[in-house]
C-alpha cells in the first residue's frame, strides 16, 4: 500500500476533521490575539475604536479561513504551491503600478474594506513552494549546484521586489525563511558558510557605499542603522522611536505600572504605539512578567508546530510546518529585538498583537496549513 493510499484510509473525513484539529494551538493563538485586543484598547485610551473593533473582526475572519484551510487535504496545498507563489508575485507587481503609498513606502493594495500587503502573503507562499520543491526533488540532489540555483532564484525574486518598495524588514524575513527551509531540507552547510561570508561583504559594501552614487540603502535606512548603533546622536529625530521605547520598557519594571497606566503611550510619547512598538506598551503596563508571559506563549506555539512537524511522515508537510514556525518565530524575535534596541528598527509587526489586517489573516491562513497537515496525517486504525 502506497503512502497516499494509507493516508487516505487512516485520516478523518467530513465533520470529524473538526475533532482532529490541534485545539491547544488554536487556544494559544486566541490567547495572543486577546492580548493584542487588550493592548489596542489601552493605547486607544479605553476605547474599542479605532483599532479593537476591526482587529476583532479580522481575527474572526482569520479563524474561519484557518479552519477552512485545515479542512482541505494537505496534498491539495502542495499541488497549489506554484499557483499561490505566482499569484503573490503578480500582487507584488500590482503594488509596483497600483499600490497605495504610506509612510514613504509603496507596499499596499487598497481593497476598500482593508489594505492588503502582498509581501506578507509572499512569506507563506514562498515557504509552500520551497517545501513542494524539496518534496519533489530526490534527496541525493538536494545539495547539487544546479538544484541549489532554482530555490535561490525563487527566494531572490520576491526579495528584490519587496526591497524596491522599500521594505527592508520583510526582505530580511524572506531571505531568512527561505534559507531556513533550504537548511531544513538538507542543503549542505558549506553553501550557508559562503552566504554568510557574502553577507559580511555586503554589509561592508553598504557602509562603504554611503553617500556615493551606488549606495545600496535609502538615506532613512542608513539613519536607522545610525540610530541602532547610537540612539543618543539624534534623540529627537531618528533616535526618537528607540529612545522612547527604552524609556517605556525600563519604566515598566518587574510587574508594570498597571493596565492603561503607561505614561509613554497614554501621553503619546511613543510613536507607532498600536503597530510596531506595541510590545513596549505591554512591557510598560505589565512589566517584565507580562513581556515574558507573551514570549512564553509565542514559544509554546512554535513548540506545538515543531511537534506537528515531527509527527508527520510527509516531507512536504514537515517542511511547510517548520517553515511557517520559523517565519512566525522571526516575526516576534525581530520585533522584540527591534523595540529593545538589540536590532535596527526595520518595521516588523508583533504577530497577532500589532494592529494590521494583512499579517493577521496571512498568519492564520498559514496556521491553517499547519492544521491541515495535522488533521490529515496518517493515524492508526
Amino acid at each position: 500500500m502506497s503512502y497516499l493510499e494509507y493516508n487516505a484510509k487512516t485520516t478523518p473525513t467530513g465533520l470529524r476533521k473538526i475533532l482532529f484539529l490541534n485545539w491547544p494551538l488554536i487556544l494559544l493563538l486566541t490567547s495572543v490575539a486577546c492580548i493584542g485586543f487588550l493592548m489596542l484598547y489601552s493605547v486607544a485610551g479605553g476605547s474599542a475604536s479605532p483599532w479593537v473593533e476591526p482587529q476583532v473582526k479580522r481575527f474572526g475572519m482569520g479563524l474561519v479561513v484557518m479552519i477552512a484551510v485545515a479542512m482541505v487535504p494537505i496534498w491539495f496545498w502542495r499541488n497549489m504551491a506554484m499557483v499561490a507563489y505566482l499569484a503573490s508575485i503578480a500582487l507584488l507587481l500590482a503594488v509596483e503600478f497600483f499600490g497605495t503609498i504610506g509612510m514613504g513606502a509603496q507596499r499596499w493594495i487598497d481593497l476598500g474594506f482593508m489594505r492588503l500587503q502582498p509581501s506578507e502573503l509572499t512569506k507563506i507562499t514562498l515557504v509552500m513552494l520551497l517545501a513542494a520543491y524539496y518534496d519533489w526533488l530526490p534527496r541525493e540532489r538536494t545539495s547539487r549546484p544546479l538544484w541549489i540555483l532554482i530555490p535561490v532564484v525563487l527566494i531572490l525574486t520576491p526579495t528584490f521586489m519587496v526591497l524596491r518598495q522599500p521594505d527592508l524588514g520583510t526582505s530580511i524575513l524572506l531571505l531568512a525563511a527561505g534559507g531556513g527551509v533550504m537548511f531544513l531540507a538538507g542543503v549542505h552547510w558549506a553553501y550557508f558558510t559562503a552566504v554568510i561570508a557574502a553577507g559580511i561583504g555586503l554589509v561592508t559594501a553598504v557602509f562603504q557605499g554611503r553617500g556615493t552614487a551606488w549606495q545600496l540603502l535609502k538615506d532613512y535606512q542608513y539613519r536607522r542603522i545610525d540610530t541602532f548603533l547610537d540612539p543618543s546622536t539624534d534623540p529627537l529625530g531618528a533616535g526618537y522611536h528607540i529612545t522612547q521605547s527604552k524609556i517605556a520598557l525600563g519604566s515598566g519594571g518587574w510587574s508594570g505600572r498597571g493596565f492603561m497606566q503607561g505614561t509613554q503611550s497614554r501621553l503619546n510619547f511613543l510613536p507607532e504605539k498600536h503597530t510596531d512598538f506595541i510590545f513596549t506598551t505591554l512591557a510598560e503596563e505589565f512589566g517584565f512578567v507580562g513581556g515574558v508571559s507573551l514570549l512564553g506563549i509565542y514559544m509554546l506555539i512554535v513548540v506545538f508546530c515543531i511537534s506537528a512537524a515531527l509527527a508527520t511522515k510527509d516531507r512536504f508537510s514537515s517542511l511547510v510546518i517548520m517553515g511557517i514556525s520559523l517565519t512566525f518565530f522571526l516575526y516576534f524575535a525581530v520585533n522584540m529585538s527591534m523595540v529593545m534596541g538589540l536590532a535596527p528598527v526595520v518595521g516588523v509587526p508583533l504577530p497577532m498583537v500589532s494592529y494590521g489586517g494583512s499579517v493577521m489573516l496571512v498568519l492564520l491562513a498559514a496556521f491553517g496549513l499547519v492544521q491541515s497537515a495535522h488533521v490529515h496525517r496518517p493515524r492508526q486504525g
